[in-house]
């Protein structure tokens, strides 16, 4: 199958290839959309199993960031870079640094950052090839929590969308004794668990990573559950801030949360799920909507960064849901639609108008 033909292919400006023998890189780029600004997006190092599981990650992931990118309210343009490897085993520095090379060739049209499988210290060796980095490659500020690590700005922007969709759904404006699920408890997670315990929620947890689970039930008094629990528990708010596609036709019907709210990509495994959650009453904060705090923590980066913009601007992500829930229940369309079609609206509007 050709990209153009491929399923998840949506007009994506550039699909680019690399291959370099001596450091074993083998690197796809995607770039949706840079209507709004170049395509800023995170490279993620992952052992895929084939070549097309790795295109699908690409050109899926990059159009999310352009979505996200737009209804976050930031000049920047969707991208993604996917590295076929296995971060633990193979990735190393001279691997990096030519995937420094591969971003420099395309002459500022995709800036890198970190995801999944990548790190700081991968960042470093990138910016030895790369300007068009965002964030990772300069010192670091102690007096700004979300400097060099975007979970802290993802995980708060969370927690505000959390309680934006608890005021909507549930009429209330604190969160105590609410009863929150959360699937992965890792970078993301466990920072969010301790928003949510400062706030007065119950927690309920799990991970693959048991210490992880250990740490939150020690620090924030969490109850251990079993992934196999997930579903049938029945709680206030599901935060899925682990693995994509879980929301399917096999969890939904089993799903006993009010809200779900979480950090994870691509939480509908197919369209279908929101119409789905819709009629059963179940209030879904779009994924992109309420997890754009990385891309925003990034789009600060620079000289001229205060932790304190960073925040203001994190709340609006509260807002930005408001809205389309608010739409949602007037239109009675699914939420994931309603964040779709406002995102349309600001990127492929004319240029000067958006």
């Amino acid at each position: 199958m050709s990209v153009l033909s491929h399923p998840e292919y949506d007009d994506h400006e550039l699909v680019a290839f690399h291959r370099d023998p001596a450091s074993g890189l083998r690197a796809i780029i995607a770039i949706h959309d840079t209507t709004l600004g170049r395509g800023l997006g995170g490279c993620r190092v992952y052992p895929y199993g084939s070549e097309a599981l790795a295109i699908t990650d690409a050109l899926r992931l990059s159009r999310g960031m352009t979505y996200k990118a737009a209804l976050a309210g930031l000049k920047q343009g969707g991208g993604k870079a996917v590295v076929m490897a296995d971060p633990r085993r193979d990735k190393t520095p001279a691997m990096m640094q030519a995937m420094g090379k591969f971003v420099q060739s395309l002459g500022g049209r995709y800036v890198i950052a970190e995801d999944s499988g990548t790190d700081e210290a991968d960042m470093h060796e990138v910016a030895k090839q790369t300007a068009f980095i965002g964030g990772g490659a300069a010192p670091l500020n102690p007096d700004d929590p979300g400097d060099r690590d975007t979970s802290a700005a993802t995980a708060l922007g969370i927690f505000f969308g959390i309680q934006a969709a608890v005021r909507f759904k549930l009429g209330r404006d604190d969160l105590k004794d609410l009863r929150v699920s959360i699937q992965g408890v890792g970078k993301v997670g466990k920072v969010l668990a301790r928003h949510l315990h400062e706030a007065g929620a119950k927690l309920f947890v799990c991970d693959a990573h048991a210490p992880a689970v250990e740490d939150c039930v020690r620090r924030y008094g969490a109850t251990a559950i079993d992934a196999t629990e997930l579903f049938e528990l029945e709680v206030d708010v599901f935060s899925p801030c682990a693995l994509g596609a879980i929301l399917n036709d096999d969890s939904v019907p089993r799903l006993r949360a009010t809200i779900i709210a979480g950090a994870a990509n691509n939480q509908l495994a197919e369209p279908r799920q929101g119409k789905a959650l819709l009629e059963r009453g179940v209030l879904y904060a779009p994924d992109y909507a309420i997890n754009a705090g990385g891309i925003i923590n990034l789009y600060y980066e620079g000289p001229t960064r205060r932790w304190a913009d960073v925040e203001s601007h994190l709340r609006r992500i509260g807002g930005t849901l408001t809205t389309i829930f608010e739409r949602s229940h007037d239109e009675g369309r699914p939420t994931d639609v309603i964040a779709d079609r406002l995102a349309e609206a600001i990127f492929r509007a004319p240029r000067g108008v958006a």
